[in-house]
């Protein structure tokens, strides 16, 4: 059996995490998020997988190459114009010549996808789609069922007085390869949108199948966010990179932890990263690579990248920080505020909650920041760092571990 990974999201609602790396390359715990949907592929032992690109596709392919390295085998298929989650497969049809399954490259999910697919044997269905019941729908495609699983209503998006169901499409679906002749080449169609409709249209049974297991759409900030929680809460059927040390801290190679750092968990802290005396670790953070979190910073419930410095006294706080990011000393970037990569953020700055800066911006010193920011604007500074920046933020690769917390 073959598989299709859907990698060609914009993932605009995730910007600025994605203003330079397509949606399928935003991390979950080091990771990117594709890198799981590949192993749960592989674990059912499909290996042979399409890939179907779109927006920033060099990085997907510099990342995964032909997945020898993750003991499968990639193919790409690239599409000049958008054509939809459903227009994508028929651009790769050449290579999808058996039963297949579809999967976005931003979901992460552990559903059995062996029971799924039995049940779309038994059934001798054309479409099945996993389905998944959740708290709010309203960003999903809402679904209902007979007796026997075959769907007889299917609504996009609902508003909450269109609601007639908490099941969900989860945008993983069996199908067989007729569902090409329902597709015309090069015309942008989406699966729920338009190809559902009009299978359902013309009587065709679409099937669902009600999935077990963790499910997650890494669409939004909010979800992101959540999605690390629920892998440290142990919800999600994946293990946590590194070595956990203590009961709820994992940490990759050669970090090094002082003495009278203060850490509580659950948190991940990647490798070389280094986080210094009196710094104060809260629990749900994730700290990324090559990081150095100076004395006396606090970081609670936060998500940093690789090669983030935070400065002495500095203060995260349900913030969220890209790759590469300075944050100097005294500052604070506060509730659901968004930092994009290589932003250089001055001493004693305050960033207000749902601020977004989007990446390369510099703001200055003693700065007040409580809208977006998201072109260079007058609070930035000169792109060249100082001396003395340039050297804290090679001192982030520590080779030292210490044990004590």
């Amino acid at each position: 059996m073959k598989a299709v990974i859907m990698a060609g999201g914009k993932g605009t609602r995730l910007r600025p995490l994605t203003c330079n790396l397509p949606k399928p390359m935003v991390p979950i715990l080091e990771k990117p998020v594709m890198e799981y949907t590949i192993e749960l592929l592989k674990k059912y032992g499909i290996t042979e997988i399409a890939v179907t690109v779109q927006y920033l596709p060099e990085h997907i392919k510099q990342y995964f190459g032909d997945g020898r390295r993750f003991g499968v085998d990639l193919h790409y298929f690239e599409e000049t114009i958008p054509l939809g989650t459903a227009g994508s497969i028929k651009n790769a049809e050449s290579f999808l010549d058996e039963r297949f399954i579809v999967i976005s490259g931003d979901a992460l999910t552990d559903f059995n996808l062996q029971d799924g697919i039995e049940f779309h044997n038994q059934k001798e269905a054309l479409v099945t789609i996993f389905m998944k019941q959740v708290e709010n729908p309203l960003e999903y495609g809402v679904i209902l069922t007979d007796e026997n699983q075959q769907i007889i209503r299917f609504f996009e998006k609902p508003r909450w007085n269109e609601v007639f169901s908490d099941t969900v499409n989860t945008g993983i679906y069996v199908l067989e390869p007729e569902i090409f002749d329902y597709l015309a080449p090069s015309v942008p169609t989406d699966f729920s949108k338009e190809l559902f409709p009009l299978l359902m249209s013309k009587e065709v049974p679409l099937f669902g199948y009600s999935a077990e297991g963790y499910w997650s759409d890494i669409g939004s900030l909010t979800q992101y966010r959540k999605s690390h929680e629920d892998f440290l809460d142990g919800k999600i059927n994946f293990p946590i990179p590194g070595k956990e040390i203590i009961s709820g801290l994992w940490v990759g190679e050669n970090v090094r932890i002082e003495p009278q750092a203060s850490i509580n968990t659950p948190a991940y802290i990647g490798g070389g990263t280094t986080v210094r005396q009196h710094a104060k670790i809260h629990p749900y953070t994730v700290i990324g690579s090559h990081s150095t979190i100076s004395s006396r910073a606090s970081l609670e419930d936060s998500i940093i990248w690789e090669g983030v410095y935070v400065g002495v006294n500095a203060e995260l706080q349900g913030s969220t920080i890209a790759n590469g990011t300075f944050i100097d000393e005294g500052s604070s970037v506060l509730e659901h505020s968004v930092i994009g990569n290589q932003v250089r953020i001055g001493k004693r700055v305050t960033i207000n909650p749902e601020v977004k800066i989007w990446p390369k911006n510099r703001v200055v010193d003693h700065s007040t920041i409580d809208t977006s920011l998201r072109e260079f604007s007058k609070v930035s500074l000169d792109n060249r760092m100082s001396k003395r920046e340039t050297i804290l933020l090679s001192a982030t690769k520590s080779p030292v571990y210490h044990k004590e917390i």
